[in-house]
């Protein structure tokens, strides 16, 4: 499938269409596929993406600098202290400074809004590696990972349990243009936000999609082929991950409530996990479970994206 991302940036999963989502997942196979050839043409050689991070990681820093190695081209870490977006400098005066430097910015923030301003302001690609509105690069590893399972995106049923958060966002938001049909279910108070919710429906019209939302996690689950969780307090929220314990117990991911969704359905968790709160250890070990294939999908899937933004 031919399409052209050269010089666009990846904010929100919403800068997809559903064609460009699927020809970022058909490269990502292809380097997945054949890591050596991929090392061998190296398609980002002399190319740098700079890495700014607000929140820490594991998986968005190793996945992203390793890929840029595997293709080539050359990563820079900036931690929180080396920049101090807003504090130090203005995004704005960021974005161009960096933009003079690298050839593709990542950023990893609290704020939606940051990302925003950087891909307002940079002359080069920026990546949304993560903000409290969306993980858009998370969700290209999990359609990935559900694609190799499954074989397929369109007419399957996905729930996702826990926390109307940033991936929920994001998974509502990529759902209505590839064809999957989605609940949210969550605690009362915690569930996707109505324009999150408005907006995936004037798009599900138009898909023939299902999206809904509700309270009853076996309810949500049932002859679900995919089963996805996250953490119950996302990085941030650490002053009400005491409260949320209980008010989110009902809606952990173990065996007894797997028994509601097909047998052969895929579990999947974004990491990290906190084990006996969102889903238990046994469960995370099934056989159907596939979260590492999603953490390391990360990276192909991130490869095929900075390849094709900076194309």
């Amino acid at each position: 499938m031919a399409v052209s991302l050269g010089g666009r940036s990846l904010v929100s999963i919403r800068d997809l269409s559903r064609d460009e989502l699927l020809a970022v997942l058909d490269r990502a196979d292809a380097m997945k596929a054949d890591r050596q050839a991929l090392f061998r043409q190296a398609p980002l050689a002399g190319k740098t993406l700079a890495m700014i991070f607000q929140k820490p990681s594991l998986r968005t820093r190793v996945s992203f600098e390793a890929g840029m190695t595997l293709l080539g081209g050359h990563a820079i870490y900036l931690a929180p202290a080396d920049i101090k977006l807003g504090e130090r400098e203005t995004t704005e005066d960021i974005a161009i400074v960096v933009s003079r430097y690298a050839d593709l910015i990542m950023a990893r923030v609290f704020g939606h809004d940051v990302v925003e301003d950087l891909a307002r302001h940079a002359t080069v690609p920026v990546i949304n590696g993560l903000s409290d509105f969306e993980h858009p690069c998370q969700i290209l590893a999990d359609l990935m990972t559900i694609r190799e399972r499954k074989g397929r995106l369109e007419g399957l049923s996905a729930v996702f349990i826990g926390d109307g958060n940033n991936v929920a966002n994001s998974l509502v938001f990529a759902a209505t243009r590839v064809g999957i049909n989605l609940t949210v279910a969550s605690p009362p108070g915690f569930e996707v936000k109505p324009e999150v919710l408005s907006e995936a429906h004037r798009t599900a019209a138009e898909t023939g999609v299902s999206i809904g939302i509700s309270n009853d996690p076996a309810q949500a689950t049932h002859a679900a082929d995919v089963v996805y969780t996250d953490v119950w307090a996302s990085m941030g929220q650490e002053a009400e991950a005491a409260a949320r314990q209980e008010q989110f117990r009902r809606f952990q991911v173990n065996a007894e409530l797997m028994k509601c969704a097909d047998p052969d359905a895929v579990i999947l968790h974004c990491l990290p996990a906190h084990y006996d709160e969102e889903i238990d250890y046994a469960t995370s070990r099934m056989p159907n479970s596939a979260i590492f294939d999603q953490a390391e999908n990360r990276m192909h899937a991130q490869n095929a994206l900075m390849v094709l933004l900076a194309g």
